[in-house]
């Protein structure tokens, strides 16, 4: 079983990904990848290729994938102002802790 790896859009708190990481959680942002900017298109298509899981707050996601059938190693959604960030990095760390990269593959999970 593979241990998702996250990848945070932009419109995610850098927090977020820092807190992941002193988990031990691979969490990676698309700032350190150089990809601010990037289509939303090309996000999932960035993060396909690198079987990385998108964490997003941007809906476009959702409406991206079910207009085009795209592929996709696995969305986690979750609205901006919902969950505050040790409560989202609490989610998603018993989320990492239940389920694999495998599990993820084309898969939604609201948070």
């Amino acid at each position: 079983m593979t241990e998702i790896r996250i990848y945070s859009d932009e419109d995610v708190n850098i927090a977020v990904t820092e807190g992941l990481k002193r988990r031990g959680m691979k969490s990676y942002s698309c700032q350190e990848f150089g990809n601010i900017g990037l289509g939303d298109e090309d996000q999932i298509k960035f993060a396909n290729s690198r079987k990385l899981v998108i964490l997003t707050h941007d809906a476009d996601f959702l409406r991206i994938i079910a207009e085009k059938k795209l592929n996709h190693s696995g969305i986690i959604f979750v609205q901006q102002s919902k969950l505050n960030v040790g409560e989202l990095i609490r989610k998603i760390e018993f989320l990492v802790s239940i389920a694999s990269e495998e599990d993820m593959k084309n898969h939604i999970e609201f948070l």
